[in-house]
């Protein structure tokens, strides 16, 4: 006795994902709570202390000294003071460094992982690819050590082989740190540059 599928029974033999869009994979924002913290402090600090001040005028106290010099050497001073010139150059160092810290990621040891769905982002830190790439390239016949270093689009290799040609060591280092590179399904995969040499000799 056959039975004719149902058109949801149809629906669910269809992988969900198959002919969906393939979804941009962005890199991962740092929270920079440290730079944030400082800053919200720098202004609160700043922001209360020029209050208390301005209350205290008001209560008909005097200003503050600091306030004072402060108004008296910006009513005094000369624009191209050297005072002038270091304070407004530190501002604005200040500030682009702000617009930078706002406008880029961060977290640039973290490299993106491939989206297999839409609502599951993962992340690979540049350390762990890294390692996973030299226990690829030890399993290589002839390689004595292996330092790798994985970058966000390159990722540096420098064997030692202690025996066999050094152009089959490469070869074969090649391929397996690219499908090692596979393997680790990033985002986008880094280009590797491989190296390989003799051990030095002693004496």
């Amino acid at each position: 006795m056959t039975t004719t599928p149902t058109p949801e029974a149809e629906r669910e033999d269809v992988p969900v994902l198959a002919d969906a869009p393939t979804t941009p994979v962005r890199r991962f924002w740092a929270v920079r709570r440290i730079p944030a913290a400082l800053l919200a402090a720098l202004v609160l600090a700043g922001a209360g202390l020029l209050l208390y001040d301005v209350a205290a005028v008001r209560a008909d106290r005097s200003a503050m000294a600091w306030r004072r010099e402060l108004a008296d050497a910006l009513a005094t001073r000369p624009v191209d003071d050297a005072l002038i010139v270091g304070g407004a150059a530190l501002a604005v160092v200040l500030g682009l460094w702000l617009l930078i810290l706002a406008a880029t990621p961060g977290l640039r040891a973290v490299l993106p992982m491939r989206r297999a769905h839409t609502d599951v982002r993962a992340g690979l830190d540049r350390e762990a690819a890294a390692l996973a790439l030299r226990d690829r390239a030890m399993e290589v016949s002839g390689v004595q050590s292996v330092r790798v270093r994985v970058g966000r689009t390159k990722a540096g290799v420098r064997a030692v082989s202690h025996f066999r040609a050094l152009d089959e060591v490469r070869a074969d280092l090649e391929t397996a740190l690219a499908a090692g590179v596979d393997e680790l399904a990033l985002a986008h995969p880094p280009a590797l540059n491989v190296r390989v040499a003799r051990p030095p000799r002693k004496g």
